[in-house]
């Protein structure tokens, strides 16, 4: 195993080099099996209560740790100075095939970015990224990974006492918008350049001769941006803190806290307990990313001209529209493209919304359909059937259009409604049990979720609707 300290040698007064805190009482409770082989580790890192690298007590060969500096925009507003205050980046590793993969440490201490925290973790906010991030993963969606997680005997408090927990979380980059914009708002331009320059060395190298460079980057940033948030809006995934410095420049689902699935289809949905104005709902995601790189423009405006940033802002919703009416046209069955198709969808997301449908078992369950029968299995979930009934006739026209099979259609549609996504309260149920010191739940929730397309792989009880308590549990910052 080779790991290099790229941000350390060539971003020079972008960090504090500082060792982890170890976790007192710290073992190795779970690790992410798959994920461990596609990275080509030692299985005996892993054995008994594992490395001490899991738990802050040791690091690995070539390991250089730091805790980056970043500011950024939290709720609309300038924080200010932020920075890793609970994690510290403890190396990247260089695989064989040529990708470098970050080695983040959550949870690892107290860094001169703290503020007023503790610089810890819990067993409940570690847990609930080790899943959600797996799960997006699974579902074909890019974000960051989980690779392992120990828990200590180390009293934390939240808004209870706690035990404390380290997270191992694995990247290509940990580069934020937030560092660009710590850079300019200090008046450092150069040092702005210089995460630019190194963001294309590492990252879009094919750029680097280009004049346009630059230009170039800022516009796929942009589209990765768009993309992430229209694959988000598609399986009803809501973020819940999308501040300026949980976003990541390669379009990567980064700082899992306050997120949520969709149950009940409700567009203004709020996961974040915190967010009291509803800033980051649901259906204002995709106005939140647009106004995220609006911000980080600006950190950009000494590297390119207004015209060019502007043209590159153009993109955002020309790709979030493509890749959103891609991904929903295949939730329909639909494919082939025509004009009517956006009417279809928003008539079922209309009738969804007044009867406050299930979003996911609404899609799973239309991925039935057959087109040559009147009556489709969805009906019965509608109290307004005479409604359902005349949105599916039009459906039911709209899918003869397409001279396609049941059989083509609903592989098509089965492969983008998934029968499984990470509801909140599957990860509570969860969290009880690791804090019981119990992991046979964790480990039956994490295969599910690897296959969540496959309804032999997912339980009925994992794919049932949640019970009314899983609806309207409070999930804030601190989880």
């Amino acid at each position: 195993m080779r790991f290099i300290n790229s941000w350390q040698q060539e971003l020079p007064g972008s960090y504090t080099a500082l060792m982890p805190t170890p976790l007192e009482g710290g073992r190795l409770f779970y690790h992410n099996a798959p994920l461990a082989a596609e990275m080509e580790l030692d299985a005996g890192l892993f054995t008994g209560q594992g490395h001490g690298v899991w738990s802050g007590h040791e690091l690995l060969p070539g390991m250089a740790p730091l805790a980056q500096v970043y500011s950024g925009h939290q709720f609309g507003v300038w924080a200010g100075q932020l920075g890793d205050g609970r994690g510290i980046l403890l190396g990247e590793q260089q695989l064989t095939n040529g990708r470098k993969l970050d080695w983040h440490l959550k949870g690892a201490g107290l860094t001169p970015y703290s503020r007023m925290g503790d610089g810890r973790a819990v067993i409940r906010s570690s847990v609930r990224e080790f899943l959600a991030s797996e799960a997006l993963h699974h579902l074909g969606i890019p974000t960051t990974r989980a690779l392992a997680l120990a828990i200590g005997d180390e009293p934390v408090l939240r808004e209870t006492q706690e035990r404390g927990a380290m997270l191992m979380r694995i990247a290509e980059s940990h580069l934020r918008f937030g560092h660009f914009e710590h850079f300019y708002y200090g008046g450092e331009q150069e040092k702005v350049r210089q995460l630019a320059d190194y963001a294309i060395r590492h990252h879009w190298p094919q750029l680097i001769d280009d004049a346009d460079r630059y230009v170039l980057w800022f516009t796929d940033i942009v589209k990765r941006t768009a993309s992430l948030i229209a694959q988000w809006q598609s399986v009803g995934f809501a973020h819940g803190v999308m501040n300026t410095d949980n976003m990541s420049i390669l379009g990567l689902t980064l700082d899992y806290g306050p997120y949520g699935f969709l149950d009940d289809y409700q567009p203004g949905f709020i996961c974040n307990h915190s967010d009291y104005q509803g800033r980051y709902s649901f259906e204002n995601q995709p106005m939140i990313g647009l106004w995220n790189l609006n911000r980080l423009a600006h950190a950009l405006s000494g590297l390119m001209s207004t015209d060019q940033l502007k043209q590159a802002l153009s993109q955002y919703e020309t790709e979030l529209m493509r890749v959103w009416g891609e991904k929903m046209r295949a939730k329909l069955g639909l494919l082939t493209a025509d004009a009517n198709d956006n009417a279809i969808l928003t008539q079922l997301l209309s009738l969804m919304t007044q009867e406050r449908s299930d979003y996911t078992f609404t899609f799973r369950l239309l991925s039935e359909t057959q087109q040559h029968q009147q009556r489709s299995p969805l009906r019965d979930e509608f109290v307004d059937r005479e409604a359902f009934d005349r949105w599916y006739e039009s459906y039911r026209q709209r899918l003869l259009q397409d001279e396609a099979s049941d059989d083509q259609r609903q592989q098509v549609m089965k492969a983008a409604n998934p029968a499984l996504v990470l509801r909140n309260y599957l990860a509570q149920q969860v969290i009880e049990e690791v804090e019981q010191g119990e992991k046979a739940a964790l480990e039956r929730l994490h295969l599910a979720l690897q296959q969540p397309f496959n309804d032999a792989a997912v339980s009925a009880e994992l794919r049932q609707r949640p019970p009314e308590w899983g609806k309207t549990l409070e999930v804030s910052c601190s989880s």
